[in-house]
């Protein structure tokens, strides 16, 4: 039956904010509880244990608020800790890796796809391992460490970052990918770098955007969605200092719109 309850969504960080977006365009009765572990994160350079750890914190935290879905909206938390989780939890666990990747093998033409995310989510193999799945599919795989340092200086164009840009993905246009997987959700923020560094036929796939989708899904198909008519609250919270999270999560959401003015015409 229809549940009022909120989606419980956490990642490392602010990263995550890209989905919590994607999801609020999406899912517009939905009430969201979001935590970024700003105290211990970023978790891309952790190891899987540490990242478990943190991870397990945060969702029985959101679990015993009454979260009624948790979404790991981190590249590198959905490879360390979705087992346990989905083991752990009564209530539904959506992750950003799967949904991705059924997407990009959906839509590549030559079954060349690439992947892009943090070292931890890379060297966990976890994009590499699904996509294994799928017989013919050839995958190239590249960490891109400054990504993240980027984004959250502001930093989403301009030749600095397209240099580095260029860099990370050189191994990926040699092996010919028409097919981009953004692995971390920072990276959204960093598209149209991407794309330009990439070239216009190759396609990019947002964990994000994917995500969102599935958290869709899987509220119809347990026919937990929220009752027509709802009024969603969204509570955004940091085990980090808040001013630091908020000043960066504008940058994610979009700074709120305070005065419109009328226009000649």
């Amino acid at each position: 039956m229809p549940d009022a309850a909120p989606i419980g969504v956490f990642d490392s960080g602010v990263g995550g904010l890209t989905v919590a977006r994607a999801m609020m365009d999406q899912l517009h009765g939905e009430s969201i509880i979001y935590i970024g572990d700003t105290a211990n994160g970023p978790y891309g350079p952790l190891g899987i244990a540490t990242v478990r750890a943190h991870a397990q914190a945060i969702a029985d935290e959101l679990v015993e608020r009454g979260c009624k879905m948790i979404v790991i909206a981190c590249n590198t938390a959905t490879a360390a800790f979705l087992h346990d989780a989905r083991e752990r939890y009564s209530v539904p666990v959506v992750e950003v890796i799967q949904p991705a990747v059924r997407r990009a093998i959906a839509t590549t033409r030559n079954g060349r796809v690439g992947v892009i995310g943090t070292v931890g989510t890379i060297t966990s193999g976890a994009y590499q391992d699904l996509f294994s799945l799928t017989p013919g599919l050839e995958v190239t795989a590249a960490a891109c460490p400054a990504f993240v340092e980027f984004v959250e200086r502001g930093v989403t164009s301009g030749r600095q970052i397209l240099g580095v840009a260029q860099g990370y993905l050189e191994p990926l246009q040699a092996a010919g990918v028409d097919t981009l997987v953004l692995g971390c959700t920072h990276y959204p923020l960093l598209t149209g770098v991407i794309q330009l560094a990439m070239g216009d036929d190759v396609t990019l796939v947002s964990s994000a955007e994917e995500t969102a989708k599935d958290v869709l899904r899987v509220l119809t198909e347990r026919d937990i969605a929220a009752p027509e008519g709802s009024v969603p609250t969204r509570v955004f919270e940091s085990t980090g200092d808040p001013e630091v999270f908020n000043r960066l999560a504008e940058r994610f959401l979009a700074p709120q719109i305070t005065a419109v003015g009328r226009a000649l015409g």
